[in-house]
């Protein structure tokens, strides 16, 4: 069994062979444009971004392994092989929940004023005037991250509240779905989290007739995808003071560029698309062990369905 990976550069491929020898010693792992291998041998990868065209030159391809939690770095490409199962990363329910909870309490505790005040070297004290069981959190997107990130804000004390395509019946979080209920969902919403997959639908959804529909004081938080915001409006929302802040993980083009004025916004808190990223060794883990599910005939978790687009 030979698995071609293609994360990060060559630089890093002695990295993930050596996890992939800890976790699946019988798989051949290779650099995924080593011209030692034979395209027939190829039965699994484990990619980002791969050319395109690239995965249909290997007519024994059994598996796809996405080494992100999006799929659409593959799926664009016309000659992806939608016969076989195509396998977002998972793992990364832990590291979300963790992201989520954390910007939530930096909206609640209005970090972002503070540490401009160390910059400054001004001592900024003002009371906090809500804690988390004041508050409400609304998630866009109620998949395993969703549940797990909601779960996790009950523990500190928010309430939450979800929205997804499709009705979803949930404990402890108060269910919304579908265009009709969207209106009701984001007027109580205290902190929106985005986490929505990348799907045409989604695409710049989160714009300034979407954000109008929060209270004046909303926090937003994209962990999500960069392309479901229209940067411009959430700006000029913030600006207008009807948007409280923002803490932002993801961009339309990334890196952020150096002239972006998201960067200096003083309403805004920046993280370089880091929320949920799993480890090399988690993913190679991760990675072998569908192997193995799949090589015992067993179900694969988290695998695409191009129907719903996620």
């Amino acid at each position: 069994m030979t698995l071609l990976v293609k994360s990060g550069g060559e630089d890093v491929f002695p990295e993930w062979k050596g996890y992939f020898a800890e976790f699946a010693p019988d798989v051949d792992t290779r650099f995924w444009n080593d011209p030692d291998v034979s395209p027939e041998s190829v039965e699994y990868v484990m990619v980002w971004e791969p050319p395109v065209g690239w995965l249909a030159k290997f007519p024994n391809l059994q598996v796809v392994f996405s080494s992100g939690a999006g799929v659409d770095h593959i799926t664009r490409d016309p000659d992806w092989p939608r016969h076989l199962p195509l396998v977002r990363m998972g793992g990364m329910e832990q590291r979300m929940s963790e992201y989520v909870v954390w910007a939530a309490l930096t909206a609640l505790r209005d970090t972002r004023d503070f540490a401009l005040g160390q910059a400054a070297h001004e001592w900024r004290y003002k009371e906090v005037p809500h804690s988390a069981r004041d508050l409400t959190v609304g998630i866009m997107g109620m998949g395993n991250l969703g549940i797990a990130a909601a779960a996790a804000l009950r523990g500190m004390g928010f309430k939450t509240r979800g929205w997804s395509r499709t009705p979803k019946t949930l404990d402890g979080i108060e269910s919304f779905a579908g265009a009709g209920d969207l209106g009701d969902f984001l007027a109580g919403t205290d902190i929106l989290v985005d986490l929505l997959p990348a799907t045409p639908a989604t695409e710049n959804m989160i714009d300034a007739h979407l954000l109008a529909g929060l209270p004046d004081h909303a926090t937003f938080i994209n962990a999500g995808r960069g392309k479901h915001l229209v940067e411009a409006d959430l700006l000029a929302a913030l600006d207008a003071g009807t948007l409280g802040g923002a803490v932002l993980d993801v961009f339309q083009t990334e890196p952020l560029p150096a002239d972006s004025p998201i960067w200096d916004h003083p309403k805004v808190t920046v993280t370089p698309h880091i929320a949920s990223t799993p480890t090399k060794r988690e993913k190679a883990r991760y990675v072998a062990e569908g192997i193995k599910r799949f090589n015992e005939g067993k179900d694969l978790p988290n695998v695409f369905s191009p129907e719903n687009g996620y």
